[in-house]
């Protein structure tokens, strides 16, 4: 998530009431999580066994719960609640606003674009050129969708993502400021249900089709002309390379990677990050043929049993 403008690391501790560490006119431009922070955005970490990677990535600040040593060319925001303060920081940058109307008086829908009756359409959407968005579809704020889309009825775009903190009282939620962007020649089914980013962009790819009832987890990533077969559950965070195949039921672990071309065979749990231009399926996964031999021998257990026994 990128600011409006630069802010300075003062103006920022200010915004959430914390101690700082660095220079009062450091520039912070953004705020993100690890796995997609660029120079110049805020970065928060809560948990020793995850200090050294924020003090180390890509991020220039970093909201932290104790006084470290301070990166050269870095800054820290010092937080009792990292998890709490990030909250307080989108909630000031992206605040809720409430809508009036069905579609949104911000909202930008290109030439040709229909949209059938009971859709809402939220504050800042985009919508290109000569798409069809059937009836009782909910697109959040800030979407972006490209030209020649479809999405059938019943879908939601822009979600919150599922992503919480658990505290003694019960379950924090992390607020999300993210988006959802589908590209060009995108289709989407029926009761599809895609949450946006945290703080990025939660993206399916130019041509890719998606079967009905797909659930796409926030800050996923969906490469180009994929297909992706109904009751699929994709997690947060996946990376799922051009031209790839999940079939009926797949589901998926969060922070993976699925390479080019991989063909994903139905009811496979996905648990760890596979390689392209091969199939797979079962669970735990691994190669098709590989799987698909252990379970023919399997079927021979009992006849190798029965000669055991004589």
């Amino acid at each position: 998530m990128k600011f409006p403008k630069s802010y300075t690391l003062k103006e920022i501790s200010q915004i959430i009431q914390s101690e700082y560490i660095g220079e009062a006119n450091f520039s912070i431009t953004g705020m993100n999580e690890i796995h997609v922070v660029e120079e110049g955005d805020i970065v928060f970490v809560d948990h020793p066994k995850y200090y050294d990677k924020a003090l180390n990535s890509k991020a220039t600040t970093i909201l932290i719960n104790k006084k470290v040593d301070c990166p050269e060319g870095k800054a820290l925001l010092i937080s009792e609640d990292p998890f709490r303060d990030f909250n307080k920081l989108t909630k000031y940058f992206k605040p809720f606003v409430p809508v009036s109307s069905t579609i949104s008086e911000t909202a930008k829908i290109g030439e040709g674009t229909i949209i059938q009756p009971n859709t809402f359409v939220g504050n800042n959407v985009v919508i290109g050129k000569d798409c069809i968005i059937h009836s009782n579809v909910a697109i959040y704020d800030n979407c972006v969708i490209g030209n020649n889309v479809t999405i059938h009825a019943g879908t939601v775009l822009g979600a919150d993502a599922f992503y919480y903190k658990k505290r003694e009282e019960g379950f924090d939620k992390l607020l999300s400021g993210g988006r959802v962007v589908l590209e060009d020649n995108v289709d989407i089914g029926a009761l599809c249900t895609i949450d946006k980013g945290v703080t990025g962009d939660t993206t399916i790819g130019k041509g890719s089709k998606l079967d009905n009832q797909v659930h796409v987890g926030h800050d996923t990533v969906i490469g180009k002309k994929c297909l992706i077969a109904s009751q699929t559950g994709i997690a947060g965070c996946v990376i799922i390379e051009d031209e790839v195949t999940l079939w009926g039921q797949v589901g998926t672990n969060s922070g993976i990677t699925i390479g080019k071309k991989a063909v994903i065979m139905g009811q496979t749990g996905v648990t760890k990050s596979v390689s392209g231009g091969k199939s797979y399926f079962g669970t735990p996964i691994e190669e098709s043929r590989e799987k698909l031999k252990q379970l023919a021998y399997i079927k021979k257990i009992p006849d190798i049993i029965k000669k055991i026994d004589k």
